[in-house]
């Protein structure tokens, strides 16, 4: 198996990231909007979207692929209650290299983590 997510650990249908938009709650950061909701599973699901105002498909694509791994290599990831998480990029994104996005996405889900259970 690969180092990447499982498919069991994305989010595949439209209704689970409508559900996050809707009922979820939300971090706001310059570069991204984090959406989250409680899920029934074991798991942390993630999702990733992105508007065209962030760019072309090439870019939207390589932005997705950098919030997978950023998530993939978090830290607290199996601290964090079972959940649907929505990565949304902002156009401002584009122009952020990769350790800006990672600090970013990093501490929005660090966020998330229960608060006795954080690493500093």
């Amino acid at each position: 198996m690969g180092e990447g997510l499982c498919r069991h650990q994305r989010l595949r249908r439209r209704a689970d990231y409508l559900r996050c938009y809707r009922l979820g709650r939300k971090r706001h950061g310059s570069l991204a909007a984090l959406h989250f909701h409680s899920n029934e599973g074991q798991d942390v699901r993630l999702g990733v979207t992105a508007s065209r105002k962030v760019g072309k498909a090439v870019v939207r694509q390589r932005l997705k692929r950098r919030m997978r791994e950023i998530f993939r290599r978090f830290e607290d990831r199996d601290r964090l209650k079972p959940m649907d998480v929505v990565i949304h990029l902002k156009p401002a994104a584009a122009g952020a290299t990769f350790a800006n996005l990672a600090a970013e996405v990093t501490r929005l889900l660090k966020s998330l983590v229960p608060e006795p259970e954080r690493r500093r």
